[in-house]
């Protein structure tokens, strides 16, 4: 029997199999509101048969967005342009949906991936960043600034409304975003919070904004759902963030009701030195995951399927989230499912496309 194929609960929250749809960047809102491509592209990946999907990263203010495209949930027009999407992805698939919610801190105001992704001008649409502390991003960046009390209470709202938002829109669950160099990971890590005050310098402090964060989304969401965490496990920079550390912010907020971690890496600093291959953060979900008595979410370099069946059953990951690799086959699952003589949720108007070499691949009941 397939491990990555058998069912998992996260909180209350049942899935049928230990795929995730990792959040993914997609640089096509208006304003902050989902477009119709968001529509297709949510669409089919919730035919994928995978046992969750997430949504991308989704700024819980303006200038919380990485780019003037990122997608939004901070206004009503946002809310209600998200909702015509779930609407029509829902009437199709049963996926549990999930959302992750971010604020992109000194990484704001960027262009898009195929634009270059430069910082964006204060004259040409951008707006000014808000960090722990005035340092920015790459040199040729405008500083962000300082965030006050005052500023820091905001968005502490800001992640509670928008928690609000996404409850009344009937999501499953949702993740914190505490990774990839964006905000909380800029409060976290020593090379970008050198703030003198209870927020800043000892461990504890660096913590304790990311972890207000998390409580104001855990008190905004149903207590029946789950709230969960992504990290970058390390900076890949000397001095930074490493996998200590972040073993200590994992039992942070899994005592604080954390249903899982999800664990990356990287992303924090330009001096960055990762050592990629396949599987290569994997070592850091395992760490987490046996220390960290919540599910693990493993990624980095997934691509076969045996590659991710021996995550689960070597204990490295509870589940595995692909990213790239289902953008590029968005039937990822399926064709996971064929090689390790597992069943996979298909819709029905698919049944007939089953190889017959691989019967009983599609649950038809």
């Amino acid at each position: 029997m397939s491990k990555l194929f058998s069912p998992l609960k996260i909180g209350q929250l049942e899935l049928s199999n230990r795929i995730v749809i990792a959040p993914m960047c997609q640089y096509s809102a208006e304003q902050g509101d989902a477009t119709d491509w968001h529509m297709i592209h949510l669409g089919h990946l919730a035919l994928s048969g995978a046992g969750l999907l997430i949504l991308e990263a989704t700024a819980v203010s303006p200038e919380a967005r990485i780019s003037p495209a990122d997608l939004g949930l901070y206004s009503d027009a946002n809310e209600q342009a998200l909702a015509r999407v779930l609407k029509a992805v829902r009437q199709h698939s049963g996926m549990p949906i999930g959302i992750q919610l971010a604020h992109a801190g000194r990484k704001a105001s960027t262009a898009a991936p195929w634009e270059g992704g430069k910082q964006v001008g204060l004259d040409a649409g951008g707006w000014q960043t808000e960090a722990p502390s005035a340092l920015p991003y790459a040199p040729e960046d405008r500083p962000p600034t300082a965030l006050d009390d005052a500023g820091l209470a905001r968005i502490r709202e800001a992640f509670g409304q928008t928690a609000r938002r996404a409850a009344r829109l009937g999501l499953d669950m949702i993740e914190v975003h505490a990774a990839h160099g964006y905000l909380l990971h800029q409060f976290l890590s020593p090379l970008s919070n050198q703030r003198t005050d209870r927020y800043g310098g000892s461990l504890e402090n660096r913590m304790r904004f990311p972890l207000e964060v998390f409580d104001a989304v855990r008190a905004a969401f149903p207590a029946e759902k789950p709230v969960g965490v992504r990290i970058s496990a390390t900076d890949w920079v000397d001095g930074g963030w490493d996998l200590e550390q972040s073993v200590a912010f994992s039992m942070a907020v899994a005592a604080r009701g954390s249903a899982y971690v999800h664990v990356s890496s990287g992303g924090l600093s330009p001096l960055q030195k990762i050592e990629v291959g396949p599987g290569y953060q994997l070592a850091f979900a395992r760490e987490i995951k046996r220390q960290v008595e919540v599910p693990v979410i493993g990624v980095g370099m997934i691509t076969t399927p045996e590659q991710a069946e021996t995550a689960i059953r070597d204990g490295s990951a509870d589940l595995v989230a692909l990213a790239r690799a289902v953008l590029y086959d968005p039937r990822w699952p399926w064709h996971a499912a064929a090689a390790l003589g597992a069943q996979v949720e298909a819709p029905k108007q698919y049944w007939r496309s089953q190889p017959a070499a691989y019967k009983n691949l599609f649950a038809t009941e």
